[in-house]
């Protein structure tokens, strides 16, 4: 199997686990805190930077082999996933005008991998 195909993969895994810390960090800042230090020292929100610096290990990983100029290619791809674990998670609605960004988005990575 192509090697950069396989890194691709790891790519969208970091985006994947970047997008559940945000929705993490999301609930967690929906939390009432008794000071600003304990918004930001407790156990949700240090777990989420734990969960971006993965996320970021796998970016770098990954562009041993998939070439500079996917990467934002790839990289747009969190926008999907937030916006449906989003739905899925925080009960969120998505807007017409979010549907239509979502699926120029799509439409996009599909014209480049083409």
């Amino acid at each position: 199997m192509n090697k950069v195909f396989i890194y691709s993969g790891v790519y969208i895994l970091g985006v994947i686990i970047s997008a559940f810390a945000q929705i993490l960090l999301k609930k967690s800042a929906n939390i009432e805190r008794e000071s600003k230090i304990k918004e930001y020292l407790n156990f949700k929100t240090m777990f989420a930077y734990g969960i971006f610096f993965g996320a970021t290990l796998c970016t770098v990983i990954s562009y041993q082999y998939v070439p500079l100029s996917m990467g934002p290619i790839l990289g747009t791809t969190e926008y999907i996933f937030v916006a449906v674990l989003s739905y899925l998670l925080l009960k969120e609605k998505i807007s017409k005008k979010k549907l239509i960004g979502l699926i120029t988005i799509i439409l996009g990575v599909l014209i480049f991998s083409i």
